[in-house]
Parts: structure tokens; C-alpha cells; sequence
């Protein structure tokens, strides 16, 4: 009985193993991001996921493929231009599957075959480019890089997002010519800034003087005016106080006598006299007695 039991024991520990084992080849736990390529009996029966899959133990077999882009780094290339100089390259090139069963079913490893294709049409494209668009054209190279990759992986579903060229190394005397056109670049900028420097400045001292001269003539003329102003107004206050002077002395003169004005008379003479030139005076008393004079004669 003891034997009995040992062996269902061990019957039923091997089912479990058996089942547990089963299940574990059975049930596929795939993420978000991947995709299981099915192949029952060798025949393809599509994409899997995500979520939970179920495969048949050594009857189904499985692919696994990712749905992100991914990144991929060509290692320096030496290429030769159209003008035949030898220049080294090297690019990252980016890609995402968009048919899980294609890139399986159509190629081996898209990866290598995609890099060793690249690595033809960077020499095929760089062969028609002379060196000096090869430095300075980046983003064209960039360009038909891309499209000419994304013609050929299409038919593998998988597309080519984008390529960039990370460095290009020159041969070492185009290297040296270069720094020497960069240097005299650099010089030529710098005599161009001064040069446009000091014109900039003696453009700002003419019209630093010229304002200047604007502003004194402006000063000096509103000086005249303010000038012209203060005579007038000086002319006029002196004619309104030699005018004033005037109705006084003749408001005055209304109330001076004979007497008064024959004292006033006698100062003048005696003014006059004290001057030490010779003078002849006549009194207006002897004039009036000379007409007096003249006039009796006439009527004699």
C-alpha cells in the first residue's frame, strides 16, 4: 500500500510539472510596445498582443518584435567625393516597424541588412556631392539618405524615420586649408567691424556737431529775440518817461508867472556868461525895442 501510494504521488507530482511547464510555454505576457510574430506548424498566423497570449507547446513558435523607434549608429564610412577626396563619415539612422510579420518574413535581420545598405548608398550618394557641398550640405545628404533607405526597408514594414550625420572628417590638408580660410575669415570680419565701427563713430560726431551747431544758432537767435524784446520794451518805457517828463514840465510851466520866468531868465544869462568864450548878447528887451525902432522910421 505504502508502494501504491509513492507512485500516485509521484504520477500526480509529474502531471504538475508537466502542466506547470505547459503553462509556462503556454501563456505570453506581451507589453504595449511589442508584437509576437505566430508561426504554427511553420505557417505564419499573424501578430500576437498585446495582453495575454496563448501558444500551443511545440506546436506554435513565436517572434518577438518591438514597435518603438529605435536608433542604429553606422561607424565611420570612407567615402570618396565627385571631386575625389577621400572623407571619413559616420550617421545614426532611426527607424520603427509598422508590419511586425513583414520584417520577419522578408529578411533575415532587417537590422543588418538595413546598415550594410546603408553603409552602400552613403558611398553611392556621397560620390556625387564635390567635397565643398558634402561640409556644408548636411541636411540634403541627411535627406537622401533617408529616402532612398525608406525605399528600400518599406518592403520589409519597416520605416526609416530619419538619418543625421554625426561627424565628418575631411583629409588633413583640406583640415588645414580650412583653418587658414577660417582665420582670414575671422580677420576679414574683424577689419570690417572696425571699419564699420569708425564709420558708425564719425557718423555720430557729424551728427553730434551738427546738432551742436543747431542748437547754438538756436540759442543765439532766441538770445536776439529776447534781446530785440528788452529794447523794445526799454524804448518804450523810456518814450512813456521822457512823455510823462513832458505833461509834467508843461503841467508846470501852466503855473509859472512873469516873475518866475524872468528870474529863470536871469540864471540863463548869468550862465551863459560865466562861460570864458566871447559872447554877444541881446535881451529880448532890446529886440522888441529895435522893432519898436524900426517900426516908427517906416512909418516916417
Amino acid at each position: 500500500m505504502d508502494f501504491l501510494g509513492g507512485s500516485i504521488a509521484c504520477i500526480v507530482g509529474a502531471v504538475l510539472l508537466i502542466g506547470f511547464i505547459f503553462l509556462a510555454n503556454a501563456i505570453r505576457i506581451v507589453p504595449e510596445y511589442q508584437r509576437l510574430v505566430v508561426f504554427r506548424l511553420g505557417r505564419s498566423i499573424g501578430p500576437k498582443g498585446p495582453g495575454i497570449v496563448l501558444l500551443v507547446p511545440v506546436i506554435d513558435r513565436s517572434v518577438k518584435v518591438d514597435l518603438r523607434e529605435q536608433v542604429r549608429e553606422v561607424p565611420h564610412q570612407t567615402s570618396i567625393t565627385k571631386d575625389n577626396a577621400p572623407i571619413s563619415i559616420d550617421f545614426l539612422w532611426y527607424y520603427k516597424v509598422l508590419d511586425p510579420a513583414e520584417s520577419v518574413l522578408q529578411v533575415g535581420n532587417f537590422e543588418s541588412a538595413a546598415a550594410g545598405i546603408a553603409a552602400t548608398t552613403l558611398r553611392a550618394v556621397i560620390g556625387g556631392i564635390p567635397l565643398d557641398d558634402v561640409l556644408s550640405e548636411r541636411e540634403h545628404i541627411n535627406n537622401m539618405l533617408r529616402t532612398r533607405l525608406d525605399e528600400v526597408t518599406e518592403r520589409w514594414g519597416v520605416k526609416v524615420t530619419n538619418v543625421e550625420i554625426r561627424e565628418i572628417v575631411p583629409p588633413r590638408e583640406v583640415q588645414e586649408a580650412m583653418n587658414r580660410q577660417m582665420s582670414a575669415e575671422r580677420i576679414r570680419r574683424a577689419l570690417v567691424t572696425e571699419s564699420m565701427g569708425d564709420q558708425e563713430a564719425a557718423i555720430n560726431r557729424a551728427e553730434g556737431t551738427k546738432q551742436a551747431a543747431v542748437l547754438q544758432a538756436k540759442g543765439e537767435r532766441e538770445s536776439n529775440i529776447l534781446r530785440a524784446e528788452g529794447d523794445k520794451q526799454a524804448q518804450a518805457l523810456r518814450a512813456e518817461g521822457f512823455a510823462q517828463a513832458l505833461e509834467q514840465i508843461f503841467n508846470a510851466a501852466k503855473s509859472v508867472d512873469q516873475k518866475t520866468m524872468t528870474l529863470q531868465y536871469f540864471e540863463t544869462l548869468k550862465a551863459i556868461g560865466a562861460s570864458p568864450s566871447t559872447k554877444y548878447i541881446f535881451p529880448m528887451e532890446f529886440t522888441s525895442m529895435l522893432d519898436n525902432f524900426l517900426g516908427k522910421n517906416t512909418k516916417g
